[in-house]
């Protein structure tokens, strides 16, 4: 079993990538297997199913749009998401939907695509079916999908195992837990960025590999500059004003005697790297998911930081920060899980600081023990945290959480730099616990907008 960095970090788009992402994945993966079966042409109706968080929180999440868009062939990374809501539209008035691109099928949104708010499918919250029928009610084809978070898809074969990518490739300098790639570290006197970058050889060339990292950085400051850019109210109904615009003008304008203090004037930064991340997040644009869409703003406002303010940053340490990032975003994939519907938002802000924190100490100098440290702070931290996002948007409390979070990487990076490396708490020991934390918890924490601020909000 193999991950790459590639996987951890995908460029697709807003608000969510078990929600959106994942969804949209899945429905082309399935229009994809109709076609293969030679009987595309046969289809006459497609019925969508959506269960567990997808079904109770889709609405506000964009599950919709993003199965219709897959069924037509669309992918995630490559979509212009402003054609998102008006080709949704546009289906839903002609009642026609263009199956895998090539062959019109109807389509009624009230009869072919149901929210099942308080059902679930065995093996994840975020489940799906699908079901092709002819034009005599006869099944052609039925599938039922996970989305897993971070906009990993596994059907109803690899359920059992959730989190594992299918790919057998072997890897030069295989790792599964913390200890396991401190170890290949010191056997091979090797950086953990290092240890990743001979695993990514395995898919990719050296060039290959730089070229879609710095790719995936680019992503994320497009990301950024939209987010500054642009103004208004977000989607969905809370009536949530962008602020990103209006902080990044006070910014410029302000001397740094106006800041709170001039020792903290980076971290209004951070802040508002995070918030325009997050607010193009919850408008339904481009990003990239870090490990997921809801954390998403905390990777590239770090990364920000290094770029801005650490001295000597330069492109070589954007490689070393999103290298060491992914290797530790693959620990919480393969050791607990990086779904906010599965552990709560500890496992998607949590791995985010995580990851974050250990990818700056990488880009300033850490040694692997530096940098395991720093992911363990980070994680630390955020054990317990809750997934209630108000009205199942990625909006309240979701995108001030990223900056929270983002500046709490930075300082665990910064504590774990002042160290040598030893600590009492090991990562893989944190991983672990917030593993079983998420099992304990209620299933009105975990993305269901059934607890927390979600009802409590809306009842005040």
């Amino acid at each position: 079993m193999a991950i790459s960095l590639f996987d951890m970090l995908k460029v697709g788009i807003g608000p969510s990538s078990s929600h959106t992402v994942g969804p949209m994945t899945a429905a082309r993966r399935f229009a994809r297997g109709v076609q293969k079966t030679g009987r595309l042409h046969e289809v006459v109706r497609v019925d969508i199913q959506l269960f567990g968080s997808v079904g109770a929180t889709g609405k506000g999440h964009g599950t919709g749009p993003a199965v219709l868009l897959g069924l037509e062939g669309q992918r995630p990374d490559r979509i212009d998401p402003a054609i998102l809501m008006p080709r949704m539209e546009k289906i839903c008035n002609q009642g026609t939907l263009n199956l895998n691109g090539e062959h019109a099928i109807r389509f009624s949104e009230k009869d072919d695509l149901t929210y099942h708010r308080q059902q679930s499918l065995p093996y994840h919250p975020n489940g799906m079916r699908f079901t092709a029928f002819d034009a005599d009610g006869r099944v052609l084809r039925e599938r039922t999908y996970y989305s897993v978070g971070g906009g990993f898809v596994v059907d109803e074969k690899a359920a059992g195992a959730d989190r594992i990518v299918e790919d057998k490739t072997p890897l030069p300098y295989p790792f599964k837990t913390g200890e396991e790639l401190l170890r290949q570290c010191d056997t091979h006197a090797l950086s953990i960025a290092e240890v990743m970058l001979a695993n990514e050889q395995a898919w990719r060339s050296v060039d290959e590999i730089r070229d879609g990292i710095l790719h995936i950085w680019e992503v994320m400051q497009e990301c950024v500059r939209n987010g500054i850019s642009n103004e208004g109210i977000l989607p969905g109904g809370l009536k949530v004003k962008r602020r990103a615009a209006s902080l990044h003008a006070l910014l410029i304008a302000a001397d740094r005697k106006d800041l709170i203090s001039p020792s903290l004037s980076a971290m209004d930064w951070v802040n508002l790297y995070a918030l325009a991340v997050n607010e193009e997040n919850a408008a339904g644009g481009r990003m990239v998911t870090a490990p997921t869409n809801g954390a998403a703003g905390i990777i590239p406002a770090v990364l920000h930081y290094y770029w801005n303010w650490c001295p000597d940053a330069n492109e070589e340490g954007v490689i070393r920060f999103l290298l060491t990032a992914a290797a530790i975003g693959i620990l919480f994939k393969e050791n607990a899980s990086i779904s906010g519907a599965e552990v709560g938002c500890q496992g998607e802000v949590g791995s985010a600081c995580a990851m974050a924190a250990a990818g700056l100490a990488a880009a300033t100098g850490g040694t692997p023990r530096q940098v395991e440290n720093a992911a363990e702070i980070g994680m630390e931290h955020h054990l317990g945290l809750t997934c209630d996002p108000i009205g199942g948007l990625v909006q309240v409390p979701c995108i001030e959480r990223n900056a929270v979070g983002a500046v709490k990487a930075i300082n665990a990076a910064v504590m774990a730099l002042r160290g040598n490396g030893e600590h009492f708490v090991s990562l893989d020991k944190v991983i672990r616990t917030m593993r079983d934390t998420g099992r304990d918890m209620l299933d009105k924490y975990k993305e269901t907008s059934r607890g927390g601020l979600a009802v409590n909000v809306i009842e005040c």
